[in-house]
C-alpha cells in the first residue's frame, strides 16, 4: 500500500493538461468504494453531496468534526489518493485555515479544494486575503511533510450568470490564478464556467492546471481534454443521480412492480 506521501505525489502527476484527471465526486465511504471499484485513480468529495448525505446544508453548516470523521472513514476504506472539499477552509483567518488543513492531512487527505467565496455566499475574499489563507494551507502541508494538492477554487464565474461570462471575468480569474500560484496553490478550480472558448483561453494562459466542473454528460471529458483542461469533476451530479435512481427503485418496490 502506498504511503500518504506517495499518494500525494501520484495525485499531482494525474493533473495533465489535455489528459485530465476525471473525478466522480463521492460523499461517504460506501460511495468512495463504489467509485474505486468503477476504476477511478483518485477519490474526491464534494461538499454539497457530503452535506446532503448527512442531512445538512452546504456552506459549512456541517460540523467540521463530522467532516473529518467522514474523511477518516473514506481514507480508511479506499487505497486511492483522496482529496476533500473543505469549502472556505472552515475559518476566515489564515491561522484557522492552517489548523484545519493540518487536521485534514492527519485524517489522510492528499488534496483539498478551498474556495475564495466569502462565508456569507455573496462576494469573494480580496486577492491578498485569500493568498494569506492559501499560504497558511501550504505551510500546514509543509509542516506535515505532505505535498498537498491545493486546488484553489475561484467563484468568479459561479457568482455571475453564464450569459455574463466574458473576457473581463476571465482576466479577473487569471489575476487570481497568478496570485494563488505564488501563494502555494497547485491548481485552479473554476466552477460555473461553461463557455468552451473561455475555458480554452484560461487553460492556455493559466500557470496552474485548470479544473472544470461538469453537472451533466456534456461537455465530455474528451471535449474538455481538447481545450487543455487538466481535471474534470462532477460536483453534486453523482449524488443527485444516485438519489434519483434510489427513488425510482423505492417507488418500484413499494408499488409492487
Amino acid at each position: 500500500m502506498s504511503t500518504q506521501q506517495e499518494k500525494a505525489a501520484m495525485f499531482h502527476q494525474f493533473h495533465t493538461k489535455g489528459n485530465p484527471l476525471i473525478l466522480v465526486n463521492v460523499w461517504d465511504a460506501g460511495s468512495a468504494l463504489a467509485i474505486q471499484f468503477a476504476g477511478a485513480v483518485a477519490i474526491a468529495t464534494g461538499s454539497w453531496s457530503v452535506a446532503a448525505a448527512h442531512g445538512e446544508q452546504d456552506g459549512e453548516a456541517m460540523p467540521f468534526q463530522l467532516v473529518l470523521d467522514n474523511l477518516a472513514r473514506i481514507t480508511a476504506s479506499v487505497d486511492l489518493p483522496v482529496t476533500i472539499d473543505i469549502e472556505g477552509g472552515y475559518g476566515r483567518f489564515a491561522s484557522e485555515v492552517k489548523g484545519n488543513v493540518s487536521q485534514v492531512i492527519h485524517h489522510g487527505a492528499v488534496g483539498i479544494n478551498i474556495e475564495d467565496q466569502l462565508p456569507s455566499g455573496a462576494g469573494l475574499y480580496a486577492v491578498e486575503e485569500q493568498c494569506l489563507r492559501l499560504s497558511a494551507a501550504r505551510e500546514a502541508a509543509e509542516q506535515a511533510g505532505i505535498p498537498l494538492f491545493i486546488n484553489a477554487r475561484t467563484d468568479i464565474f459561479l457568482q455571475n450568470a453564464p450569459e455574463r461570462h466574458n473576457h473581463a471575468l476571465l482576466e479577473e480569474a487569471l489575476i487570481r490564478s497568478k496570485a494563488y500560484a505564488e501563494a502555494g496553490a497547485s491548481g485552479l478550480f473554476v466552477p460555473g464556467l461553461q463557455n468552451l472558448q473561455l475555458i480554452q483561453e484560461l487553460c492556455e494562459r493559466s500557470s496552474l492546471p485548470v479544473n472544470v466542473m461538469v453537472t451533466s454528460h456534456e461537455p465530455s471529458p474528451k471535449q474538455l481534454a481538447g481545450l487543455g483542461v487538466a481535471r474534470v469533476s462532477y460536483g453534486p451530479y453523482p449524488y443527485l443521480q444516485a438519489m434519483e435512481h434510489l427513488k425510482e427503485l423505492g417507488q418500484s418496490i413499494l408499488s409492487g412492480n
